[in-house]
């Protein structure tokens, strides 16, 4: 990480993707299988010119490099929006600069490139997709076009490099780099199969024809215009100016933003009222269309720009910074919409602002083209987004273009975006996918559900298992971590879907599905081998508690041959899943599979006890170790004002409601103060009560930082629950609540932002009952009476590794432990509690065995999915297609990398885990930091993995670990760097070092030199 990015000579591009196609069937990491192929003799035409499709990447960091601009190609961009380049082309610009973790944020999408530089690389990528398009395709009609553009101001745009680089664009066939770039072609035709010398001499040297404006916020209408009638007129390009979505209006922006999740971006009023407006942008444009005419030239509106808003969050470094995305497509449509509208449909539009693949194809039905990219390509899957996209404009490609909007099909659109919950904040929430462990040099690939999952449950292995149809198999993986797999199969709060790759796709996997798939369809083969161990071992232990955290326990210990006894004052086991879970959340059928498989273990259950247990009575009684698990099922007190009414915990409701519902009693009007999955539970619980008509839950931020899942949220709106945000309760008397009206203040380290009391504001809403789910209380009384230690921060004292107490041979576990948790994670403590007493006794956990399959068909299978845009569909059993198997192959930072740093390096060799490892190449990185967005570890791949560097200047301007060919041959000699450590390393011909590094570095220096040479 030197932070000089260093444009590659031509002909070493060539090599590289020569090379690359040949020996690993990819080009710049794009698989040929994922190449995009046009239909045939299908074109539209724009200024002239032929386009084998309309989608391309916008003006920004995928049009900076030649290798940016042919990966764009090969997965299917014909329209190629360059770089933006203005005058001042030094510019020192903070890093990182890009963060798309959802909606796209950036600091300066300008070239970072000197203006020559830049020209360079157009001119490299122009040739490099002439080949291509020949070599793979056979096709001699280029079908792809370049369109330029400039900025800032007229100043700028007429100095002599902005002007010599317009003109060269325009014909470069005196250039240096235009005559090189055919030579090093002529040099090396014997290398292709169908280009050929002649094909080469007649590339053409007019790369662009076009060109959009990108004028700086708050410049003067005048200035606009005037810079567009000189393109137009001395530079005779057809023209394209790019418009600000403040031509909306500072409320219409605001509001739409605040009303549809993103009330934290800060917007500055100023941005607007110095802005373009809207009157003199219709004017402005209506009096450049009649311009174009008369000079013969294109003209048309680019919309829109990114929109200027405030770092409030520490976001990127600065104080202000570009909105785009998701957020900005709203905005950037209803935009569209109004000046379609004003020139009744006769109007270019070239689109970008938060296109994907879902939303562009509705877009282009109503004649809005082209349409260019930028965010959604720095999500995972990357470039490859763009090969969904051109297949499905592909299919509503008519041979002649459209010339004319249908303006009432784009205002639909319109109207109901704000609607759609594909951009509204919610679906994607304000959590981190990031986990919480490092990033490691070598062998970094892991499945994040995994790791999220508190039991480290194998869900892609048994997703893929489910996929296959090898139930009983997926059960039987998913039963050696979690011995409830119907019930957390039908309730699962799931951990592991809030680190699910295809969370920044579309939406996660529907593992709980997946799992109660496997559970249903593979149990009753799996049955008769889950029966009870051979052979008691002598120890015996005690389980205090039936809930999920017992039953775990007790589970692993009984299969493992140790006597175990259950037991828990109800008179049925189960803990809350079996007495507070309503039944329309969970059947009682799952809860008997689950405990039938509990109880195939030989587990002894003794039921209906006294709640009061004695530790030194149980040791006396023969049980060697105690496992307690009593639970937290007492509701936390809501301090509240009232007039003598009482106000009911939402698990003691939940438990009157599961014992009998007909004999609860709560009136018309229910409130249920609270955000988390029990307040939902009670919520959709009260309006099943007879005589209920209303049930408002009462929270006191806004939906999108509410703990509950999103799918509970849902659930209960869907039912008819009202959601009222951003009220605290303050008293409830005579049947009115009332409530202090909150505001959300500025957010703490994670995003979740603080809340205040709004001075004397006050919502009163009719509640003949009040139910409180602001979380439960453990009876620490009961726990200290046994000794188990308390600290002074009230939190039980115990052995994180083992969760074994400060009373020896006594362990803890669930609720108990944790306060108010789920049943993932009281399986977890169980299952922690178990290994530790199982090691104890010199016992083995049974470790699940790998399921063996085919790596090269495994790995051509996943790359199908990469890049797709799917959401969750009905059928669960097409869920194992969206499923992305992080854990056998990653590579999201390969594919993030707009300037394709990040490597993927083959090593059939060497004692790596992962066939595939990372490698770094610094000469192509521009420290832009969006494989740290991306990574799932706490960690950034352009600091944190193995780096290449081309140069000396650049490996000691580095920290990074890292290496630099000094000498080649068959003994290469690397200078390296290894934890600071700086060391000159030589390999002789067998590969042997001649220094004691980690051999795996050794052995992935060794691998990058002999399989992929072109790096260098």
């Amino acid at each position: 990480m030197s932070g000089a990015m260093r444009p590659i000579p031509f002909k070493k591009l060539l090599d590289w993707i020569l090379e690359e196609n040949r020996k690993f069937h990819s080009i710049f990491g794009l698989p040929q299988e994922k190449f995009y192929r046009a239909q045939p003799g299908v074109y539209w035409q724009l200024f002239g010119e032929y386009l084998e499709n309309v989608i391309g990447p916008a003006a920004g960091p995928h049009t900076q490099l030649a290798q940016n601009i042919v990966a764009a190609y090969l997965a299917g961009g014909r329209f190629f929006e360059l770089k933006t380049v203005q005058v001042l082309d030094r510019l020192d610009i903070p890093k990182p600069c890009i963060n798309a973790a959802d909606e796209g944020y950036n600091v300066e999408w300008s070239t970072e490139l000197a203006i020559e530089e830049a020209f360079e690389e157009y001119v490299k990528a122009w040739f490099l997709l002439h080949v291509l398009q020949k070599e793979l395709w056979g096709t001699d009609r280029r079908g792809f076009m370049f369109n330029m553009s400039v900025g800032y101001d007229l100043k700028g745009i007429k100095s002599p490099k902005v002007d010599r680089f317009i003109e060269s664009l325009k014909d470069a066939s005196k250039t240096a780099i235009f005559q090189e770039c055919r030579a090093v072609l002529q040099a090396e035709v014997d290398r292709f199969t169908a280009v050929d010398a002649e094909f080469i001499d007649g590339i053409s040297p007019h790369i662009c024809s076009s060109v959009t404006l990108s004028t700086m916020h708050g410049c003067p209408p005048a200035e606009i215009e005037t810079i567009c009638r000189y393109l137009l007129a001395e530079k005779r390009l057809h023209t394209f100016v790019k418009l600000n979505p403040t031509l909306l209006g500072y409320k219409f922006v605001k509001d739409t933003l605040a009303g549809m999740g993103y009330s934290y971006v800060q917007l500055k009023e100023e941005s607007f009222s110095h802005d373009l407006q809207y009157t003199d942008g219709v004017a402005l444009i209506g009096r450049l269309q009649e311009f174009a005419r008369e000079q013969g030239r294109g003209f048309g509106v680019k919309l829109s720009n990114t929109l200027p808003v405030q770092v409030t969050r520490g976001e990127l470094p600065g104080e202000e910074m570009y909105l785009s995305g998701r957020a900005l497509y709203p905005l950037t449509l209803n935009l569209a919409a109004r000046l379609a509208q004003e020139f009744n449909g006769h109007l270019r539009i070239s689109y970008a602002g938060g296109g994907d693949a879902f939303n562009l194809p509705r877009l282009f039905a109503t004649g809005i083209w082209p349409l260019t990219v930028a965010t959604t390509l720095l999500k995972p899957g990357g470039y490859l987004r763009l090969q969904q996209i051109a297949a499905e404009l592909a299919t509503r490609m008519p041979d002649t273009a459209g010339e004319v909007i249908d303006v009432a099909q784009l205002a639909g659109l319109a109207a109901g975006v704000t609607r759609d919950p594909d951009f509204r904040k919610e679906k994607r929430g304000v959590a981190s996918r990031k986990l919480t462990r490092k990033l490691p040099l070598t062998d970094c690939f892991l499945a994040p559900c995994t790791a999220g999952c508190p039991i480290g449950q194998d869900i892609p292995e048994y997703i893929r298992l489910v996929g296959e149809k090898r139930y009983r198999e997926a059960y039987e993986l998913i039963i050696e971590k979690n011995p409830l797999p119907f019930i957390t199969g039908s309730i699962c709060t799931q951990h592991c879907a809030a680190k699910c790759t295809r969370l920044d796709y579309d939406e996660p996997v529907r593992i709980r599905e997946m799992k109660k798939e496997a559970a249903v369809k593979g149990y009753r083969a799996s049955r008769p081998r889950c029966g009870p161990a051979q052979g008691k071992a002598s120890a015996r232990v005690a389980v205090i508690g039936a809930g999920p955290a017992g039953l775990a326990a007790g589970y692993f210990l009984a299969r493992a041959g140790l006597g175990v006894t259950i037991f828990d004052k109800k008179e049925k086991p189960g803990g809350t899943v079996t007495h507070v879970i309503p039944d329309f959340r969970l059947s009682e059928d799952a809860i008997a599979r689950d405990l039938e498989l509990v109880k195939g273990t030989g587990v002894e259950f003794k039921l209906g006890v006294s709640p009061d247990f004695n530790v030194a009575e149980l040791k006396r009684a023969g049980y060697k170790y105690v496992f307690l698990a009593p639970g937290a099922g007492a509701s936390r007190p809501l301090e509240l004002r009232t007039g003598g009414e009482r106000v009911m915990g939402a698990v003691e409701f939940l438990a009157k409601f599961k014992e009998d519902r007909q004999k609860v009693r709560l009136g018309k009007r229910v409130a249920v103060i609270g955000g988390g999955n029990t307040a939902m539970d009670a919520a959709r619980a009260a309006l099943r009560v007879p005589g209920v008509e209303k049930v408002t839950i009462i929270y006191r931020r806004t939906r999108e930082y509410m703990p509950a899942s999103r799918e509970e949220l849902r659930e209960a709106l869907a039912e008819g629950v009202v959601l009222k945000e951003l009220l605290a309760p303050y008293s409830w008397s005579e049947g009115v609540l009332r409530c202090q009206q909150m505001e959300l203040e500025a957010p703490d380290a994670s995003g979740r932002p603080g809340v205040a009391v709004k001075a004397g504001e006050f919502v009163d809403i009719p509640a003949d009952a009040v139910l409180a789910a602001i979380g439960q209380d453990v009876d620490y009384g009961l726990l200290e009476k046994n000794g188990i230690a308390i600290d002074e921060g009230g939190r039980i004292v115990v052995d994180p590794a083992t969760n074994e107490t400060s009373v020896a041979n006594v362990f803890i576990g669930g609720d108990a432990l944790r306060g108010p948790a789920t049943i993932v994670e009281a399986i977890a403590d169980g299952r922690k509690a178990a290994r530790a007493i199982l090691t104890r006794e010199g016992l083995t956990p049974p470790v699940p065995g790998a399921v063996p399959f085919d790596r090269e068909w495994r790995l051509r299978e996943v790359n199908k999915k990469k890049g797709n845009l799917a959401g969750a569909a009905g059928d669960p059993g097409l869920e194992p297609q969206r499923c992305l198997e992080c854990g056998f192959v990653c590579n999201i930072c390969t594919e993030v990398c707009p300037n394709r740093a990040n490597i993927a390096i083959q090593t059939r060799n060497g004692g790596f885990r992962d066939q595939n490892q990372i490698v770094h190449v610094d000469g192509m990185c521009n420290e832009c930091g969006n494989c740290a967005t991306f990574c799932p570890y706490d960690g950034a791949p352009y600091r944190d993995k193995l780096t290449l560097f081309w140069k000396e200047e650049d490996f000691a301007g580095s920290q990074n670990n890292g290496f630099l060919l000094l000498a080649g041959g068959a003994e290469p000699v690397f200078k390296v760097r290894l934890n600071g450590r700086v060391q000159e390393v030589k390999f002789d011909p067998a590969g042997k070092a001649n220094v004691d590094l980690e051999q795996g570095v050794l052995d992935l220096i060794l691998a990058v030199y002999k399989g992929y040479r072109y790096l260098f």
